[in-house]
């Protein structure tokens, strides 16, 4: 008997011991659960600060912050981005730029072009040195994946070509069998080149340069037998040769080349309104609102033109802008075609035909979703 009481009270003993152990353990979890909750610690506050840094909107709070769009831009390319006589820049890409200034600041000027070659182009746009790169630029599957970039509506369908001397007597891409050629490095030419060559079972020699302007200095001077870019980049260029009537662009396309504005991926905001604002300057040349007569369309009864200027909905607020930021755009900078002819087209020296260019209702690519 006395064994059995012995036994029985160590039992006891144990369990109540047991027992006080488990409550002492959850009043301590639930103190440091209280504690942690009143005061963050400085891993939390940092992970907090990191989490707000991504969070969507970060671009355009950051761009409304400072004052300006910072545009990665070209400077060596006439038409498209060049700096002219007075120190500033000019062109189709710049001017879609300013068309982004203009939704957000209802300011054309308040923008910072940063000149990048197109090695330096996509690093920029990833580390954030710039808001968005407007630099006649292709979409392809691999920068629209791997490099981590969204692409916008397409601004400009063009072709990669080829330029060569009349003297040569080159009238085919055939012609060019053992010629040395000219590209820029870092585009999409140097693909495109060796993809139609080998299909075509024509050897080359490749000439690789750093920048466009050495590239047609070289071509110039004789270097190279032919260089090759986008064929719009050809014609801008062909003007500003020496003699400009004595060089030939081959009539073949070597490739399919949509140029257009493109952002980092994780800002979905930031996407919304450069393809917006990308867009309400192709609507406009369809609903015939350009920037001599916008205000006469601000009496319309046309609720697709009342939608598209602000007049009526909420559809620059969905995005962060003024509902009226389609009007800012246009009346600041203009529609497609307002653009296209001042930089590129009747109105300037190169007097490119529009083409593929062309709004959707006359035969052309160009077409904007609707503003509802």
């Amino acid at each position: 008997m006395i064994k059995r009481k012995n036994y029985l009270s160590v039992l006891l003993a144990s369990f109540f011991l047991i027992l006080a152990l488990f409550l002492t353990g959850c009043s301590s979890e639930e103190d440091a659960s209280t504690d942690e909750s009143e005061t963050p610690t400085e891993e939390t506050e940092d992970t907090e600060e990191t989490s707000s840094d991504n969070d969507s909107g970060s671009t355009l709070a950051a761009v409304e912050e400072r004052g300006e769009v910072v545009v990665g831009g070209n400077s060596q390319l006439p038409g498209f981005g060049y700096v002219n006589e007075d120190g500033d820049y000019e062109g189709f890409d710049i001017d879609f730029g300013k068309a982004l200034a203009a939704a957000i600041f209802d300011d054309p000027e308040a923008i910072e072009v940063r000149p990048l070659s197109a090695q330096e182009r996509f690093t920029a746009l990833q580390t954030g040195e710039i808001d968005v790169l407007i630099r006649n630029t292709t979409w392809t599957t691999t920068r629209d994946t791997e490099l981590g970039t969204n692409f916008g509506p397409t601004t400009f369908y063009d072709g990669q070509g080829m330029m060569v001397t009349k003297e040569s007597g080159i009238t085919s891409l055939e012609d060019l069998a053992g010629a040395r050629i000219g590209v820029e490095t870092g585009t999409t030419t140097e693909m495109n080149l060796a993809d139609q060559f080998r299909k075509l079972g024509i050897e080359y020699e490749q000439v690789v340069f750093d920048d466009s302007d050495s590239l047609v200095e070289a071509y110039e001077a004789g270097t190279v037998d032919a260089w090759t870019t986008d064929k719009s980049g050809l014609v801008s260029r062909q003007a500003t040769l020496a003699e400009p009537d004595a060089h030939l662009i081959l009539t073949e396309a070597l490739s399919k080349e949509p140029l257009g504005p493109t952002v980092r991926q994780g800002d979905d905001q930031w996407f919304n309104i450069v393809k917006w604002v990308t867009f309400a300057i192709i609507e406009a040349e369809e609903l015939g609102i350009t920037s001599e007569n916008i205000d006469d369309f601000m009496d319309s009864e046309d609720p697709v033109v009342r939608r598209f200027l602000g007049i009526e909905g909420e559809l620059g607020s969905l995005m962060g802008l003024p509902n009226d930021f389609a009007y800012r755009v246009i009346k600041h900078v203009g529609n497609y075609e307002e653009i296209y002819n001042r930089n590129l087209g009747t109105d300037s020296v190169f007097n490119l035909e529009r083409g593929y260019n062309t709004n959707w209702k006359d035969g052309g690519l160009l077409y904007s979703p609707p503003f509802n």
